[in-house]
């Protein structure tokens, strides 16, 4: 057992101490205060907060401080958003890049519109933080008010599965649609399940085995299909943030490639104002994207492509017909397609990151070729956690 002052917080939401030995990370801690807890290695677990923050706050979930959904319900608004803006003007600090850094947007809006929840028959929640263990819950104060069952309906699949699943779990216009992942060869019969519980769909290891509606949402003028287990946006302020911020940067642009275009959550809104082509390696999101680019009048399309960006990106050459650019890419960032792009010459480019350390060098290496970063803007989905989204502007 050690006495600790907390000195500051870590780039993944845990508490800092410098001690004798180097540095330690104390989850749930914050800055300036002092604890009393066990010290395993760079790791410590507390005991006791004998002198407690004054941003210190009463977390709103009974579940906080065992669940790993969330990490930070417990500090107060003004220095977590401090915080946040901090891990975006950090990294790029690091990297030698000097911008101006935008206020957090919070954009958590009504609450998270998709989950995934791992799944067993005795119940579902999330992994507890930093540890294999389950921690089930019923409800979730963080999903949307339509995900309101979610943690019911993957217990109750996983109970008819008699295994334990991933369950993805989205809220669109037509009801949710449930994708599980087993380990299984079985295929129940969820007719009862989706009928009780109003499910547009339930697929098994991607494949559909009950479609009630087509699951559907609605990204600017365009009505899209969602795919199996589609990506989307984890909230819908967050997408109309995001979306906001990549149009706005790329006008007037008038032919514009959406990298990592996912199923079009840029491209479809882009493509009422420039002619666009879109891009990702998941054949099924792009053909969901393409219909709807297709089947909704007003939208102005170049094409779009199935294929791997990382293995195959995009050449200077190829983006010669482009006048503007958007990237999305995973955490991984992009660095092989960055590099093809830093030898174009597109004016206006847009970096949308989950990721502030590869977002940083991603900038790097365009402002390494005669970019300039014109303005990089953090955006809040993921409240309560250490996750953050930043959308940075480049110009030649």
């Amino acid at each position: 057992m050690r006495m600790l002052v907390i000195e500051g917080m870590g780039a993944r939401g845990e508490a800092v101490a410098e001690t004798g030995a180097g540095r330690v990370f104390v989850p749930y801690a914050l800055p300036g205060e002092s604890v009393r807890a066990f010290v395993d290695g760079q790791r410590a677990e507390i005991d006791e907060i004998v002198t407690p923050s004054l941003d210190r706050i009463a977390p709103f979930c009974p579940h906080f401080g065992r669940c790993g959904g969330c990490q930070l319900q417990h500090w107060a608004e003004a220095p977590y958003r401090d915080w946040k803006r901090g891990l975006v003007v950090s990294a790029l600090e690091r990297a030698g890049i000097a911008v101006p850094v935008g206020a957090l947007i919070d954009a958590h809006g009504a609450g998270r519109r998709r989950v995934t929840l791992r799944a067993t028959p005795q119940g579902a929640g999330f992994t507890a933080w930093k540890s294999h263990e389950l921690e089930i819950f019923e409800t979730c104060p963080i999903l949307a008010p339509d995900l309101r069952a979610a943690p019911e309906i993957a217990h109750a699949a996983s109970r008819q599965l008699g295994s334990n699943a991933e369950a993805l779990l989205t809220a669109s216009a037509t009801g949710i649609d449930l994708a599980l992942v087993a380990k299984t060869g079985h295929k129940p019969d969820f007719a009862a399940l989706a009928q009780r519980f109003d499910l547009a769909r339930v697929a098994l290891n991607g494949e559909v085995l009950i479609l009630r509606r087509q699951p559907v949402v609605t990204i600017g003028a365009a009505r899209l299909d969602l795919p199996v287990a589609p990506f989307l946006q984890p909230t819908l302020a967050g997408e109309e943030a995001l979306s906001a911020l990549v149009s706005e940067a790329l006008e007037p642009a008038r032919r514009v490639a959406d990298l990592f275009a996912g199923a079009g959550t840029f491209a479809l809104r882009l493509a009422s104002a420039s002619q666009v082509y879109a891009v990702d390696s998941d054949a099924r999101a792009i053909a969901a994207c393409d219909r709807a680019l297709q089947a909704t009048p007003g939208l102005r399309r170049i094409g779009t492509e199935v294929r791997d960006l990382f293995r195959d990106p995009l050449t200077a050459r190829e983006l010669e017909r482009f006048d503007g650019l958007v990237f999305d890419p995973p955490r991984a960032g992009a660095e092989a397609q960055v590099r093809e792009i830093a030898k174009s010459k597109i004016r206006r480019v847009v970096a949308v990151s989950c990721d502030p350390v590869t977002f940083a060098r991603d900038a790097e290496i365009l402002v390494g070729a005669g970019y300039r970063l014109h303005a990089a803007t953090p955006v809040d989905q993921f409240r309560f956690t250490a996750h953050v989204e930043c959308v940075g502007v480049f110009r030649r």
